[in-house]
């Protein structure tokens, strides 16, 4: 179950109706009388796994004049097509404005939920274990990443501010491989990882004590060489070019981890509708 408290999170929802309604919406306005009431279901028309359900009862008191809300499903479950994910009543004017919003928050987010899960799928009996990333629609990290881990991968990162990266733009600033981890020890009691492309900066990193390094861009083939060198002595994360045809083939080498930017930058939306029925 996804936690929506984050005053992101409510900054996000808050952000996607004003958006959305602005001041008013004028359509069920003008079609619809102030005082009918309805009730809809939101439906599950693919198989998915489900994300941000827990988001609809922020939309709702919002907005004011929904009666109840019944989740059927939670962040994580499974379902199949035809479900009812989730039901609510109240001014039919309301649901209808707010239809929209609730469906776009279900739709992306239960696509990267679901896409999350293949990654997990692919790699199963490996060992290996799925990283999603920071390629995230702005504004709407928090909740893709939630939508990630709901589908089984493990969150990265949150943002540059909650662990250290050293990727290769710093190792040159830095003026080589030892002196940027040295610094990053140094300046801070976070945890460090490291980007490596060559053999010689991987026996550099680990001398230098790095105790999680990353390899990007390589093939599967040319991974084993290094992850080999590297075992016992630090984790080892694949990434760059990691995608649902391959995540086996890297998770395969030996890695404890792969990564990949299509979870939350790639994922398709999944089918969720909406069905209004008159009181």
């Amino acid at each position: 179950m996804m936690d929506v408290s984050h005053p992101e999170i409510l900054d996000a929802v808050r952000r996607a109706l004003d958006e959305d309604i602005g001041g008013g919406d004028v359509t069920s306005e003008a079609c619809i009388a102030a005082g009918q009431t309805a009730s809809g279901e939101f439906l599950a028309r693919e198989s998915q796994v489900v994300a941000g359900i827990e988001l609809l009862p922020l939309i709702y008191d919002a907005r004011g004049g929904v009666e109840r809300i019944d989740l059927r499903k939670q962040s994580g479950d499974r379902t199949g097509a035809d479900e009812v994910l989730a039901t609510v009543s109240g001014n039919a004017r309301t649901l209808l404005a707010c239809e929209r919003v609730a469906l776009n928050f279900l739709q992306r987010l239960g696509g990267v939920a679901t896409l999350a899960a293949r990654y997990v799928s692919r790699v199963e009996g490996t060992g290996c274990r799925v990283l999603d990333t920071r390629k995230t629609t702005p504004g709407l990290r928090r909740l893709e990443k939630m939508a990630a881990a709901a589908g089984g991968v493990i969150n990265h990162r949150m943002g540059l501010y909650d662990a250290i990266l050293i990727k290769n733009n710093h190792i040159a600033a830095a003026g080589g491989v030892r002196r940027a981890i040295e610094a990053a020890r140094k300046a801070s009691p976070l945890p460090i990882e490291i980007e490596v492309r060559t053999r010689e900066e991987l026996s550099e990193a680990l001398d230098a004590g790095a105790k999680h390094v990353l390899l990007d861009n390589l093939t599967p083939v040319e991974a084993v060489e290094l992850i080999r060198i590297a075992k016992g002595r630090a984790k080892v994360e694949l990434s760059g070019g990691v995608t649902l045809d391959n995540v086996r083939d890297y998770a395969q080498t030996g890695a404890d981890f792969v990564s990949s930017g299509a979870i939350t930058h790639s994922a398709i939306a999944v089918d969720v509708s909406f069905r209004l029925k008159l009181n």
